[in-house]
């Protein structure tokens, strides 16, 4: 590992967007899973559903950006373990009630049954746990990866605490741990059902932990000063070579089979989404330019978080009025207006509700600022 030092006080732009080029990336990620849902539910358009047919690695983009932001965020803050856990209560749930709302009104609509118990555990956060389909889908399918992220929030303190001040080398084998523990862990599953496999690569929280705790390393290892081994175009090369490599592999391997690229594609796209986001953020940390961090990108990526909730239920909608399009400019018509509406809803929602909500909260909740009393668990980062 490369350092340039550390950076004890490393805020280089205002308020929410430390790293804007992280903001902008997220609407990417984004955008990689809304086009998976449009290219496997709505239908194709010839050169970018090939690209895109395994864009649910987008998921795995975002687990290892919140080790990443966590880490950076709340290392040496020493914020209270229940402020931290009500601050990323705020953050998500709010929005996740709504979605699932909204998201079982359409399926009343659509004259479907929802499962009671599916809706409860998804407004629990515990709904990935469960191998069933019908449970880790939920009330809304593209809600299980909260789960996962809740998962993620009640095990980072103690992250924080093992991992926080050790020397670089700890967190170089950390890395090189997980790495090997992904690329064991893979074909070991490899005998169960297809149907618990999925859910035990895909779906459950311990197992995608290894993207998240990958994460945590490389944002402690940039609060230090850590320069990534490539630059910025290199890692998005890197990243958008391995899902054109996907192409070829999707034609020779069903997705049925354990070594077909639908589980590797997310599983290992996890150390090139690090390499991505840390040369992003270094960039950031030099005063570099990296065309992520202008006006429009920081909006469309602090709507990202609604957009993922809210797009699946926008196509499924969509699909149960219209019906499937036929193939061609109608196709390519129905994704233009499923992302039209998709994106303009997923603004309202943070202006009206994700933004708002969450303030709200964080004012009435816990504050880092009040006494803590002494019986107050110990702060996130505490050795």
């Amino acid at each position: 590992m490369r350092y340039a030092g550390p950076l004890p006080n490393p805020v280089p732009g205002p308020g929410r967007d430390r790293l804007p080029s992280l903001t902008g990336l997220r609407f990417w990620a984004a955008l990689l899973v809304v086009l998976y849902h449009l290219s496997r539910q709505a239908g194709t358009v010839p050169g970018i559903s090939e690209a895109v047919w395994y864009g649910r690695s987008g998921v795995t983009f975002f687990f290892v950006l919140s080790g990443v932001v966590l880490a950076w965020t709340y290392d040496g803050a020493r914020v209270p373990v229940k402020v931290f856990l009500w601050r990323r209560f705020a953050r998500i749930w709010p929005l996740l009630a709504v979605s699932v709302a909204l998201s079982v009104g359409v399926w009343a609509a659509m004259d479907r049954a929802v499962s009671l118990k599916a809706v409860a555990a998804t407004l629990l956060l515990v709904h990935a746990w469960f191998p069933q389909p019908v449970m880790f889908t939920g009330g809304n399918p593209a809600a299980w990866s909260l789960s996962d992220e809740a998962w993620f929030y009640l095990v980072f303190p103690a992250l924080l605490a093992l991992l926080a001040g050790r020397r670089a080398r700890v967190w170089r084998w950390t890395a090189v741990a997980l790495v090997a523990a992904t690329l064991v862990l893979w074909p070991a599953l490899s005998g169960l059902p297809t149907v618990t496999r999925t859910w035990a690569l895909d779906y459950l929280p311990l197992t995608r932990s290894l993207q998240f705790v990958l994460g945590v390393v490389a944002g402690l290892a940039l609060k230090r000063g850590w320069r990534p081994p490539v630059s910025l175009p290199v890692a998005a090369g890197l990243v958008i070579g391995w899902h054109l490599l996907l192409i070829p592999w999707s034609d020779a391997v069903p997705d049925t089979l354990w070594y077909s690229p639908y589980s590797a594609s997310q599983w290992l796209s996890a150390p090139l989404f690090a390499a991505l986001i840390c040369a992003a953020a270094r960039a950031d940390l030099d005063g570099r330019r990296t065309g992520l961090g202008g006006a429009w990108m920081i909006k469309l990526g602090h709507w990202s978080f609604a957009w993922y909730l809210l797009h699946e239920i926008v196509i499924r909608a969509a699909l149960f009025h219209w019906g499937k399009p036929a193939p061609g400019a109608e196709t390519l018509a129905f994704w233009a207006g499923v992302l039209m509406v998709s994106q303009t809803a997923a603004a309202l929602a943070y202006l009206w509700v994700e933004r708002p909500v969450e303030g709200w909260l964080r004012r009435v909740g816990p504050s880092a600022r009040r006494p803590q009393p002494a019986d107050t668990p110990p702060p996130v980062g505490a050795r």
